[in-house]
């Protein structure tokens, strides 16, 4: 690395010789036509600048040769050819997973050199584990500074203080990790007009508002994500006079929301304190700030209804009031707002407000509203007509609330520039006329739950640009039109679910661009197509689908797959294993047969390291063949259903080895055969093993103490995501609410589980012909809920810290043959709500107490043991009699009497010898 850096350095050092010696610097041409030449000493500058820099996207293509002003991103003066501008802004500063398309490295301090730069952007790049470098403060004439986004870390040098000829400075940290500990170097920035340190850890900071009061020039202040901890009531005197915006959201105040010092400030414009941890009323000196133009006092626990002396607020445009607690009617809050805005409004954004009651039938129509939410309230009572009257709105959104009624032309006719709509969770029936053609063209429709049906409707054949479509569960029963796919080719995302939906699934499905299509719980027939090649997520279960599975699916980057309760028939095609990209697979409850794909041929041909399925779910098929080997690639796999298939010969050990991160694995009603492998009790995850109906012999290993993921219930609840719920969600439109179907033998019945499986502790070996003592290492097992073991052939005694199972539920050790008492810590299971000893060898009395007492159907518990004795069972347990027999028990009894005797007279003669060896050794 040495020498290469030298080697770097010498390569710079002779291209700028070469370019001063021969006089051929980079020129400019002036307004007169002038050429100027570039200043050697700035290019030599750059070049260390650029050296310094890693730039994957080669991004810096441009900077070759000796003519920097027409470098991309250099800007020279026209007057001096001096470099006064260098934008190096990263490509997309909204995607912070762009960090291949961006810059990196060390900031070189030859940026020094640079003492005419008026100009310096280097936001949305990715500088890791870089502090912001302290020679910056010697930029002396810069006026602009934009560091944001970049992920630079550490503390921001004070020497920025220094930039007095700064306008504007940028310093959001939301990629990074930058903090201060004082920032008194801020009052020495006087023409300072905007400031961002959002996201920059100022925790320690107090005086905050003093710092920042000294900026006279200040126009914009966002001091969001902070951490501040206070604020003051009022200023004794503002300098801010030119202040127009403020942000301060998502810090932690605690306070009220008046008095507070940010009312005073009189050419304020847009008030953004939302997410600021302030309660109480709203405050009465809104009515105050005749200029504010924008008003956000989103997610602040504010309760109560507006003030009523908001008259003042003739400016306002945009009023933000999310996630508070309004608790009042609609109606009314309609009054509140300033009458001499009703026409300047561009925004009303009041979801999760807790607003009541119905819309009101009448009222002045919002001219120049553009965006109009009130989702997620408590909206009772039909859509009125005025609605259809804002004829500049492009957003509306009216979704989970009680609305009902009906939506004909009338309110939506006159909508000429939606572009979003959102009626979904509500009762709202769509009724138009067949032939309506809408003016407006959409890019979100979203109406899931409304009524549309039962003929599909057609107004949307004239949605071309539609991205998210949700038409689930609208009470539609009708053959899909052939002019659907061709409308639907530019959704992306696509919700159709729980309708009545018939039809085959068109050939035009490929040709779509779709990246989520849920058409769930449908009547869909017919075959599976070859699907869209940007498809990541797909739900088609829940239908008629017949046929085999596609040879070539022909969406690589598949990661959703849900086809179970279809009527798929066939083998699993081996193109499964090039899904690489795929994490939630289930094929259950189809006709698949045959063995499944090892794999192999394509580890050999691609490189393949592993496939990425972390659920997958195969169950009531009938497939065949030994325990699946392409398993060995799944090292990320999570759950695992194999029941009620045809699956034989023995577990394979390496299951514990290659499935590190199993927690849920069933292979019930199957034909494996053999011992419990050892290996499988290396699987320190695992919570849920179910064998039960196999033809499993000998022993349970006592390695089962291994097994933490049913010892240590309350550690593994973060360890991984829960594998049985895969779902993403665009908007208000949640797609893919996957829940898969379990049915679970517990407490004595059949019951289904869905999601809730993942919380289930679960071990099931009942119906095999295992044998041997029960062991005792089961009793660290403290985290199961169910333990079935019956019908099996396992003897010796019931453990003595069974007990110790705290959290059972369901315990079933029936039909084996297990001998002795049962122990008494079992009346120690206070969860315990099922248990079944029946039809084994138990003797002895059956203890009891605690929820022993409380079970239902107690005499059946203990059935088939004839040893058992005392409640609930009528036989009683036969009592120990010191006293002399009768003369008629003599014959029967006169053993046990001999016995007794002899014992008696040991234990006195052994206590006499004792008292004279102490007699003997005191004298």
């Amino acid at each position: 690395m040495g020498l290469l850096h030298i080697f770097i350095q010498i390569a710079i050092a002779l291209l700028v010789f070469t370019h001063t010696m021969s006089c051929t610097q980079a020129s400019t041409q002036t307004n007169n036509g002038t050429v100027m030449k570039c200043i050697a000493h700035e290019l030599s500058a750059l070049l260390t600048f650029s050296a310094g820099l890693s730039d994957p996207a080669n991004l810096l293509s441009s900077w070759e040769g000796g003519n920097c002003c027409q470098w991309k991103g250099v800007q020279c003066s026209n007057t001096t050819v001096h470099v006064v501008k260098l934008d190096l802004q990263g490509p997309d500063c909204d995607n912070s997973d762009a960090s291949m398309q961006v810059l990196g490295g060390k900031i070189s301090s030859s940026l020094i050199g640079l003492q005419h730069l008026q100009y310096l952007d280097l936001s949305c790049n990715r500088f890791n584990n870089e502090t912001i470098p302290e020679f910056l403060g010697s930029l002396h004439g810069l006026r602009y500074l934009d560091l944001s986004l970049s992920s630079f870390v550490g503390r921001i040098p004070p020497q920025l203080g220094n930039l007095s000829n700064l306008r504007y400075l940028n310093l959001d940290s939301v990629f990074g990790d930058t903090h201060s500990m004082d920032i008194t170097w801020l009052s020495r920035l006087s023409s300072l007009q905007h400031l961002d340190m959002s996201w920059v850890n100022l925790s320690t900071i107090t005086n905050w508002v003093s710092a920042v009061n000294k900026l006279p020039s200040l126009v914009s202040l966002d001091l969001s994500f902070c951490h501040f901890s206070t604020s003051p009531d009022s200023l004794l005197h503002s300098n801010l006079t030119s202040l127009e915006s403020l942000r301060i959201e998502a810090n932690n105040f605690h306070k009220r929301i008046a008095p507070n010092w940010f009312w005073d400030l009189p050419s304020l414009k847009q008030l953004d304190v939302s997410s600021s941890q302030l309660h109480g009323p709203f405050p009465n000196e809104l009515g105050n700030m005749t200029s504010l133009v924008h008003l956000d006092l989103s997610e602040n626990n504010l309760v109560g209804m507006l003030p009523s002396n908001l008259k003042n607020l003739c400016n306002l445009e945009d009023l933000y009031l999310f996630e508070n607690n309004i608790n009042g009617s609609i109606t009314e809050f309609f009054n509140r707002l300033p009458s001499c805005s009703w026409n300047k409004f561009k925004t009303l954004f009041l979801p999760l407000s807790n607003l009541t009651g119905s819309l009101p039938a009448k009222l002045e129509p919002f001219r120049n509203l553009t965006w109009l939410d009130l989702g997620d309230n408590k909206l009772t009572g039909p859509v009125p007509l005025w609605v259809g009257k804002l004829t500049n709105l492009a957003e509306l959104d009216l979704s989970s609330n009680n609305l009902d009624g009906a939506l004909h032309e009338g309110h939506l006719s006159g909508l000429v520039n939606l572009e979003r709509l959102s009626l979904a969770d509500n009762s709202i029936a769509i009724r138009v006329n067949s032939t309506w053609v809408p003016l407006f063209n959409l890019t979100v429709l979203e109406l899931g739950s409304c009524l549309l049906g039962p003929k599909f409707p057609t107004w949307l054949r004239w949605q071309t640009n539609i991205y998210n479509l949700d038409i689930s569960n609208t009470s539609i029963s009708d053959m899909v039109p052939d002019w659907f796919w061709t409308m639907a080719s530019s959704v992306d995302y696509l919700n159709m679910r729980t309708n009545q939906i018939s039809g085959f699934l068109s050939p035009k499905i490929e040709l779509m661009r779709a990246s989520a299509m849920d058409l769930s719980s449908n009547q869909f027939s017919g075959p599976i197509p070859k699907l869209p090649i940007n498809l990541t997520d797909l739900d088609l279960s829940r239908n008629n689908l017949y046929g085999p599975l596609p040879l070539d699916f022909g969406a690589p980057r598949l990661g959703t797959l849900f086809l179970y309760d279809n009527l798929i028939s066939g083998t699993i095609p081996s193109s499964l294993c090039k899904l690489r990209l795929l994490r939630f697979l289930d094929l259950s409850g189809n006709k698949l047969t045959g063995t499944l794909p090892d794999c192999q041929d394509y580890e050999s041909t691609t490189n393949m390291t592993g496939l990425n399925i972390r659920n997958l779910s195969l169950r009531n098929n009938n497939l065949s063949g030994e325990f699946p080997l392409f398993l060995q690639y799944c090292q990320q796999l999570i759950f695992l259903d194999l029941s009620d298939n045809q699956f034989f010969g023995t577990l394979d050990s390496w299951i514990g080895n290659k499935l590190p991160s199993l927690a849920f694995m069933r292979l019930r009603h199957n034909k494996f055969c053999g011992h419990i492998p050892l290996g499988l009790t290396n699987l320190i995850n695992l919570q849920y093993l179910d064998l039960a109906y196999n033809n499993l012999s000998g022993i349970i290993p006592k390695s089962i103490v291994n097994w933490k993921g049913m010892a240590l219930r309350d550690e593994q609840d973060d360890r991984y995501d829960d594998p049985m719920s895969s779902g993403f969600s665009f908007g208000l439109n949640e797609m893919m609410d996957y829940n898969d179907n379990v049915t679970v033998v517990t407490k004595g019945q059949e019951q289904l589980y869905t999601g809730e499986i993942v919380y289930m502790v679960n071990l099931d070996l009942s119906c095999n012909d295992l044998t041997g003592e029960i062991p005792a290492e089961i009793s660290t097992l403290v985290a199961l809920n169910n333990l079935n073991l019956s019908w099996n052939a396992f003897s010796g005694k019931i453990p003595e810290k069974i007990g110790d199972l705290v959290q059972v539920e369901s315990l079933d050790l029936s039909h084996n043959e297990l001998s002795g008492e049962i122990p008494t810590s079992l009346s120690a299971l206070t969860y315990l709500s099922h248990l079944n000893l029946s039809y084994n060898n138990l003797s002895g009395k059956i203890p009891s107490g605690n929820q022993l007492q409380v079970l239902d159907d107690q005499a059946s518990i203990y059935v088939g043991n004839p040893g058992l004795c005392g409640p609930p069972l009528t036989k009683k347990c036969p009592e120990i009699n010191l006293t002399p027999a009768a003369p008629e028990d003599h014959k029967d009894g006169s053993d046990k009497i001999f016995l007794f005797l002899g014992m008696s007279s040991g234990f006195v003669m052994g206590l006499w010898s004792v008292s004279c060896i102490f007699l003997l050794k005191t004298k």
